[in-house]
């Protein structure tokens, strides 16, 4: 679930980066490059771990789903946190910087 969960979040996060006609003003690029370097890493480890489980990996309880559901949701909103973060940081509009001079 985690890796379905961050591959869903990539997906939207590149189709609003291409839809977008300013693409660079909210730097959705870096977000989503954010998601799918989560999504290779998760895909990793589904590959090492379907090589240790074989077909049990395909039989988990409900609560193994729940956690990886919760994982993959939390993965997702650090993710946007440290994209929030890298555009304060950055500051595309310049409305901080405008802000503080304005002091």
């Amino acid at each position: 679930m985690t890796l379905l969960i961050t591959i869903i979040a990539a997906i939207i996060a590149s189709v609003c980066w291409y839809s977008n006609e300013k693409r660079d003003e909210y730097k959705l690029g870096v977000l989503s490059l954010i998601y799918w370097g989560a999504s290779l890493m998760w895909f990793i480890d589904f590959v090492f771990e379907y090589a240790e489980l074989k077909t049990e990996y395909f039989s988990q309880s409900f609560s193994d789903i729940l956690n990886d559901s919760l994982l993959g949701v939390t993965v997702v909103a650090i993710g946007l946190a440290a994209w929030l973060v890298y555009l304060f940081i950055k500051d595309p509009k310049g409305v901080f910087n405008r802000k503080l001079l304005k002091k």
